[in-house]
């Protein structure tokens, strides 16, 4: 940087130094009229700090022909600074670069007027205009580590935010609702009228995907989970099935913001009968659709010990028998003891059904028809067959 102003007479920067504010002002001017964002009033703090910073850098150039220990931290400062500021306040570099570039035209045109007044050569001319480029590259490139080097902080600090938010959207006790909003806004986080969250077992070289700003995510926790703000809202299930993609995955309860550990609770207890075989595994399972499995998984035990109170002459038979038995009885309840509706679904003849229900009567008497337990034996069924225990149940 130094090698080319170092090479330009020292004597040049005398008639220069009477018309530095006159060239700053004039800079200004032309930034403010091709750089919409800078067009500010000349008597605001963002004008007089830019007519500063202008006037500075100015100076500073002059003051460098001829020079070889020129300190060049003051303007590079100036110009971090200015490119950190542009980043802070969400906006690109566009402006800023046009705005160095209108400096070097105007910087261009009043050398030229110099040098026909001057009488400086076309060396003398070529010398300082070669020094202006370097130097304008010099100051851009501090512009782009500035606003490079504050991108990055906020990036940082948002994404503390929105860890924090993750956590305390799933906190038991819920937080306040004003608590989530208030740090929402600082994680730059839209709030959502509701919320649900997606419990996710990835494979283990399976990467985390980009994920769109209004997820938020845990990869890391015991059983990792998506925050997928307005569930019900259109293209969302799309949205989820993208996310999990090549995951076991459950999908928790639409609830409001405050309500997110409620979510995740009831998601993680979906996704481990996932990973038990239970439930489904080919797509991303919603625990509203599968009430009956997950009540059954919570009084798994308890229903466990009535199957043998209850159901104990169906239990007491061979596997080959009783698995069919108990099928055909299930599907046969769930079809509201209609024999030919249970023998479409089960894929057999209505007689054969009629046959099997006949020998459960014979098994079990009166209470296949007993109206006060009838959901008792509906849920015991639905938890023998689909937890996958009618193989196990005469080893117990």
């Amino acid at each position: 940087m130094n090698r080319p102003l170092a090479d330009v007479p020292a004597e040049l920067a005398d008639p220069l130094r009477p018309h530095l504010e006159k060239v700053a002002a004039e800079m200004v001017r032309e930034i403010k009229a091709l750089v919409p964002e800078y067009a500010r009033p000349t008597d605001s703090p963002y004008g007089q700090r830019m007519q500063w910073a202008v006037e500075q850098t100015v100076t500073h150039f002059v003051a460098a022909f001829g020079r070889t220990d020129m300190e060049w931290g003051t303007v590079t400062e100036i110009f971090e600074g200015i490119g950190s500021y542009e980043a802070r306040k969400g906006r690109s570099l566009d402006g800023l670069q046009t705005a160095i570039r209108v400096s070097g035209q105007v910087a261009c045109r009043r050398f030229i007027k110099s040098a026909q007044k001057e009488e400086w050569s076309l060396q003398t001319l070529g010398q300082i205009t070669e020094s202006l480029f370097v130097f304008l590259e010099k100051i851009a490139g501090a512009a782009a580590r500035g606003f490079a080097s504050a991108q990055e902080r906020l990036a940082t600090e948002r994404e503390r935010f929105r860890w924090r938010l993750r956590d305390l959207l799933v906190e038991d006790p819920p937080a306040s609702h004003e608590a989530i909003v208030d740090l929402a806004r600082s994680a730059r986080w839209e709030p959502p009228r509701t919320m649900a969250v997606v419990a996710v077992r990835p494979p283990e070289d399976h990467g985390a995907p980009v994920l769109p700003p209004a997820v938020l995510a845990d990869w890391h926790g015991p059983v990792p989970y998506l925050i997928v703000p307005d569930p019900e809202g259109p293209g969302r299930d799309g949205l989820i099935a993208s996310l999990v993609r090549n995951c076991k995955a459950a999908v928790g309860p639409t609830v409001p913001m405050t309500r997110g550990a409620l979510s995740l609770r009831w998601a993680a207890r979906a996704l481990s009968l996932v990973e038990r075989g239970v439930l489904p595994a080919k797509e991303p399972v919603r625990c509203l659709d599968q009430l009956p499995t997950l009540v059954s998984a919570m009084s798994e035990e308890l229903i466990d010990v009535a199957l043998r109170g209850r159901l104990a002459p169906l239990m007491d038979l061979p596997p080959h028998r009783r698995e069919p038995l108990a099928r055909t009885l299930l599907t046969y309840m769930e079809s509201r003891d209609n024999a030919v509706a249970a023998a479409d679904r089960l894929l057999v003849h209505e007689q054969t059904v009629r046959y099997r229900i006949r020998r459960l009567e014979e098994l079990l008497g009166d209470v296949l028809y007993d109206p006060e337990h009838r959901i008792e034996l509906l849920l015991m069924l639905h938890t023998w067959v689909n937890f996958d225990q009618l193989s196990e149940a005469s080893e117990r």
